[in-house]
């Protein structure tokens, strides 16, 4: 049961050309969130202050207004891509600002106590929604007396000068609107954990890709990727060495010896092309020098 909330697609519609050119005009969701706040309390000064007949026609101006700015800010901000969380957030706060500036305008026409709990109902199925949406419920919207029909009721104590029974109705029924909201969210979460889960993993996705874009937006400077500088002349490869030639090779004769260097060395044997020597002793140069004599 959703009330007059099922001609929402339909209202959609009928604002997608103005919707079009405040995209092209670039206006800020946030500004039209701003916007449907202003026209609440501008409702509900003429509800408080005119005289019950001619308030009708401002005052259902001024909500019409009220609810196309708060369908236009959300669409808006889908279709360029600029959905963040503070939007999220400011979106919130400012339909229960407007619901409560309604309310207000009844504080001269109406009973204190029955004003508070009017303004206190009225509050009732937004909390619902917001809790089952936070447990992974999808966001419920709707019910016998939501936002739309809490517009029109107001019309009609503008019309007719009934604050008190109007009121009354208005806080009945957003409180019955509060319970149809809390059933069909408890069914929703004792459905199987996969849908449920399915539902959490979509609100996450979109989480982060708000934050994404919060990045992108809050990033000063762009990341630039510095180009490897072009060399102008070719790179030389080394030339490789030349291999060294047998006859080049150290041999042992010409590697410094561990004994004193002082003393002369004489010619070794040679055998596979290596020359081994010794040092000579006192010893073998006097028996040289004998043989020698």
């Amino acid at each position: 049961m959703n009330g007059l909330y099922a001609l929402k697609p339909w209202y959609a519609d009928r604002l997608s050309g103005l919707r079009r050119a405040l995209a092209a005009r670039q206006v800020s969701p946030d500004t039209l969130t701003a916007a449907g706040v202003v026209c609440a309390a501008g409702a509900a000064a003429a509800l408080a202050w005119l005289p019950a007949p001619p308030a009708a026609l401002l005052v259902a101006v001024l909500l019409a207004g009220r609810l196309a700015f708060a369908n236009l800010d959300g669409a808006l901000a889908r279709d360029t891509g600029r959905t963040t969380r503070r939007g999220a957030l400011l979106n919130e706060l400012g339909d229960r600002a407007a619901d409560l500036l309604v309310i207000a305008g009844f504080l001269p026409l109406a009973p204190l106590w029955l004003v508070a709990a009017a303004a206190f109902a009225t509050t009732l199925p937004s909390w619902v929604s917001l809790a089952g949406a936070a447990a992974g419920a999808p966001r419920r919207n709707g019910g016998p007396v939501g936002k739309t029909e809490r517009c029109l009721l107001a019309v009609v104590a503008a019309a007719s000068g009934w604050a008190v029974p109007v009121l009354a109705v208005v806080a009945a029924g957003s409180a019955v609107t509060a319970v149809v909201r809390a059933l069909w969210v408890w069914r929703a979460l004792g459905q199987p954990e996969t849908a449920v889960a399915a539902v959490a993993r979509e609100r996450v996705v979109a989480t982060k890709r708000a934050m994404a874009r919060e990045r992108d937006v809050a990033s000063d400077k762009p990341v630039v990727r510095a180009a490897e500088p072009a060399s102008s002349a070719p790179r030389r490869r080394p030339s490789p060495s030349p291999s060294p030639s047998p006859s080049s090779s150290p041999t042992l004769g010409s590697l410094p010896c561990e004994h004193d260097r002082s003393l002369p060395l004489d010619p070794g044997e040679v055998s596979g092309g290596i020359t081994h020597t010794r040092p000579q002793s006192p010893a073998d140069r006097g028996t040289r020098l004998r043989g020698a004599r």
